[in-house]
């Protein structure tokens, strides 16, 4: 089955240009139509692009599935940021206009649960998915027709964000700097680490923070908590996880299709194709966002990052060097940095030359092992 093709303007360029989205979709027939709907995007910062790639290899192999779910997958979900180009680099993490990062202009939602859940309390468990589903895209669209106008990566986020609305799975590709392959995944939806290909998963809790991942299940995952403080045992319909697909600037197709690989194990258990896709047998690793720590440049300097991401680092061992060429033939001249504590460096700062505070690092701590089913 190939897939459909369609378009969406997100906005225009100063000299009226259009700014447009390609869009892939995977519909099943309709006596085929069982499983979840799923929503998948990639490249929202701009030099993140091999989520691209990943994208591409899923969709060769969803070619020869079984389709059992809507399939929407939207590559280049970033135009503007995407042509961001400074030189050789690519800028596009942060808006030129605003400085917010493009990853945290999502609408927060902020419903009056108790109110809303008064009005539609009567519902049938699928009937209350289906207000509720309209309660959130309607607000999208509100804010799209807001009287005062909006900010131009609002109008990005929040047309995919009406697009991740209308799915029961949603999944966000990123990359890092110089960084291993990880993925946040909520408490409640722990289960799904398994599934991916990805050897660290971050344990995120019902807090919104402004990405799409939280954008996406931070209102199902409040509406299931205060269903259960009425009484009532209701699921958090939605999952929605953020895949960290190794390091930014850097395309790999047979790296991607290891993802696409494990993407597919995942649609497979949650029913969205018919065919059974195993996931690989590999060690899986965890910590809770409060336990994964940033650590800044304590000097300016020129840095060797000694510590390789995705491996252990004992506490003590080398994990910068600081080279100051300014203080040659002083003690100053050259340190090496280490941290206190065990941990499992994820990413690294991509630049070899740093202003004191710079967060060189994110590090995992107090790592424990996932269990598996």
């Amino acid at each position: 089955m190939l897939p459909t093709t369609s378009s969406l303007q997100i906005g225009e360029l100063a000299a009226g240009q259009a700014l447009t989205l390609p869009i892939y979709h995977f519909k099943p027939s309709d006596d085929k139509a069982t499983g979840p709907k799923v929503y998948i995007q990639a490249n929202v910062h701009g030099a993140e692009v091999q989520g691209n790639a990943v994208i591409y290899q899923l969709m060769k192999q969803l070619e020869l599935c079984d389709i059992r779910g809507e399939i929407t997958l939207v590559p280049l979900a970033n135009p503007l940021g995407i042509n961001q180009k400074s030189g050789e680099f690519t800028l596009g993490r942060f808006d030129p206009i605003t400085g917010a990062n493009w990853n945290r202009e999502y609408l927060n939602h902020a419903i009056d649960l108790p109110t809303w859940y008064s009005e539609h309390a009567k519902l049938s468990d699928n009937e209350l998915i289906q207000a509720y589903r309209s309660t959130l895209v309607e607000a999208c669209q509100q804010k799209l027709r807001h009287e005062w106008g909006i900010t131009t990566g609002h109008r990005l986020a929040v047309n995919l964000q009406i697009m991740a609305h209308g799915a029961d799975i949603v999944l966000d590709l990123h990359t890092g700097p110089k960084s291993c392959k990880h993925l946040y995944c909520p408490e409640y939806d722990l289960a799904a680490a398994q599934f991916l290909l990805i050897p660290y998963t971050l344990v995120i809790p019902n807090t919104f923070g402004g990405a799409m991942d939280e954008a996406a299940f931070c209102p199902w995952w409040q509406l299931s908590d205060f269903a259960k403080a009425q009484g009532r045992d209701l699921a958090v319909a939605v999952s929605a996880l953020t895949l960290e697909l190794a390091s930014q600037e850097r395309v790999c197709l047979e790296d991607a299709l290891v993802d696409a690989q494990g993407i597919l194990a995942y649609l497979s258990h949650r029913g969205v194709i018919a065919e059974t896709v195993d996931p690989a047998k590999m060690q899986r690793f965890g910590c809770y966002l409060k336990d994964y720590k940033k650590y800044h440049a304590p000097s300016s300097g020129l840095v060797e990052y000694l510590a390789p991401v995705g491996e252990p680092l004992a506490a003590g061992q080398p994990l910068v060097n600081l080279l100051r060429m300014d203080l040659y033939g002083t003690a100053d001249e050259l340190k090496t940095v280490s941290l206190p504590q065990d941990c499992v460096p994820i990413l690294h700062f991509a630049s070899a030359s740093v202003h004191q505070g710079t967060e060189l690092y994110k590090v995992m701590t107090h790592v424990f092992e996932l269990p598996t089913t």
